[in-house]
């Protein structure tokens, strides 16, 4: 007969010997896995300037956690995963939430009229719902893209203060009907939460988010209860000039749009708790993180809070956040069960924070980017690239052969220099995206396929430029 007993005792050593077995396989998997994020990242950094803050959780457990180039430039404190810094608009994720809490609870319907609550706000006769401030299709200007905003930028001022500096500004357009990114419909949220909920927006994300989920380091910037350091933030106004502080803001304009401070680890907390999905109940989190459909059908890229798009042909769901000193970018990619926070001391000259989490989220789900090695082309082969490419009916690609290489602008803003790869490809700097031109039947140039993290896209050929 059969000794369960004496079964138990002769089979538990092996049990343990295959729990060890597949415990050093998986160690094994993440040591390899770290380095090849590593070995894509820390080229991109250089020694004495500021750096970033990157983790990388696989299924709720962390598989890469490092920080790299400088807190501190003039201190000479290098930087560390713990650092504290500005996340800007990923503030937005936080932002949405609590008004999802708020409804779920019944404080608020998502479908109310934001004059509910804000009864002196001037909709100029127009429905404008808690929706459509969701997911930026309220109408409502970007107020930080005012003529003369940046001037004002280090006034603190009250929430009913900032307001008044946009709520006379002209509709865009019809409230529901586009999709047009604005810091107005975000601060007037924060804005809603104060009002529902009695308590201060600070309060708020503290006492109904943060303390719950352990995010003892997130906070409303000038709220901050917990240990960790904040890294300096840095601004760099042109090539080869030397890093300068950022430009002084109060954070009481940025808001509920983008004024929380966190740290990687905290952000991972985060993720593991939308994961669970303990935050609102599952309708809620459904829309808020697939992206918005118009009334004419039409999808925009942007759910309640997340940015919603493609990587590498995985659906996505991020957030991105640059504010003066700081930038930031935290994306998930669900059915890998990855997540990616990667947070930079500094607005600009130096790897965007968005393009870091792209290259290191596309490693870790194990479909990284091509790599390219840039080339020298004949001035000829440029040539016959200059011209105009539609993107759409109001937007252009332009590209010049200038001083040996391709300049590219967007509706002749905001000019970037290529780098070749090839006769046909051009590599777009600090980031993830590439073009490739195309020529028709005839050998004439007629198209550039602009080749981002998502699916590509083609542009035909409109025109050639004036000289």
């Amino acid at each position: 007969m059969l000794n369960l007993s004496t079964l138990r005792l002769a089979t538990a050593p092996l049990l343990t010997l295959l729990l060890v077995l597949y415990s050093s396989a998986s160690q094994a998997q993440d040591h390899t896995l770290a380095t090849r994020i590593d070995n894509a990242i820390a080229p991109l950094f250089k020694a004495g300037e500021p750096g970033a803050t990157i983790i990388v959780t696989k299924a709720g457990r962390p598989v890469f956690r490092k920080a790299y180039g400088m807190a501190d430039i003039a201190r000479g404190r290098p930087m560390t995963p713990e650092a504290l810094m500005r996340i800007a608009s990923v503030t937005k994720q936080f932002t949405a939430t609590a008004v999802l809490m708020l409804a779920d609870e019944g404080k608020l319907a998502l479908d109310d009229d934001i004059t509910r609550f804000l009864p002196d706000y001037p909709t100029g006769g127009k429905r404008i719902t808690i929706k459509q401030l969701l997911t930026h299709t309220s109408g409502i200007a970007n107020f930080t893209s005012k003529p003369g905003f940046e001037a004002g930028v280090a006034k603190d001022m009250t929430p009913g203060q900032m307001i008044d500096t946009f709520k006379n500004d002209p509709l865009q357009f019809e409230p529901g009907t586009r999709y047009a990114y604005s810091n107005s419909g975000y601060f007037l949220l924060g804005a809603i939460i104060e009002k529902v909920s009695g308590l201060s927006y600070a309060q708020f994300v503290e006492q109904r988010i943060f303390v719950p989920l352990g995010m003892s380091n997130s906070a409303y910037d000038g709220h901050e209860r917990g240990s960790a350091v904040r890294a300096q933030g840095y601004t760099r106004g042109n090539a080869g000039a030397s890093f300068e502080y950022g430009k002084v803001a109060s954070m009481t304009q940025p808001y509920a749009a983008g004024g929380l401070v966190s740290t990687v680890d905290d952000l991972a907390r985060w993720d593991a708790a939308v994961s669970a999905g303990t935050l609102f109940k599952p309708a809620s989190q459904q829309k808020a993180l697939t992206a918005h459909i118009l009334p004419d059908g039409k999808s925009v890229p942007y759910g309640y809070g997340w940015s919603i798009g493609k990587l590498r042909g995985m659906t996505m769901q991020s957030h991105g956040g640059g504010i003066y000193g700081y930038s930031s970018y935290a994306l998930r990619l669900p059915a890998q069960q990855l997540y990616v926070a990667v947070l930079t001391n500094a607005d600009n000259g130096i790897p965007a924070a968005e393009m870091i989490a792209m290259k290191a989220a596309a490693i870790a789900a194990g479909n990284p980017f091509p790599e390219h090695t840039a080339i020298t082309l004949d001035a000829k082969v440029l040539e016959a690239y200059q011209g105009s490419y539609r993107i759409d009916d109001s937007n252009t690609r332009n590209f010049r052969s200038e001083g040996g290489k391709l300049v590219m602008d967007r509706n002749g803003r905001n000019k970037v220099v290529l780098t070749a790869f090839s006769d046909t490809g051009f590599l777009i700097p600090n980031s993830v995206a590439y073009v490739e031109f195309g020529r028709d039947a005839e050998g004439a140039v007629s198209k550039v396929t602009f080749h981002g993290p998502g699916e590509p896209v083609v542009h035909a050929r409109i025109g050639a430029l004036a000289p």
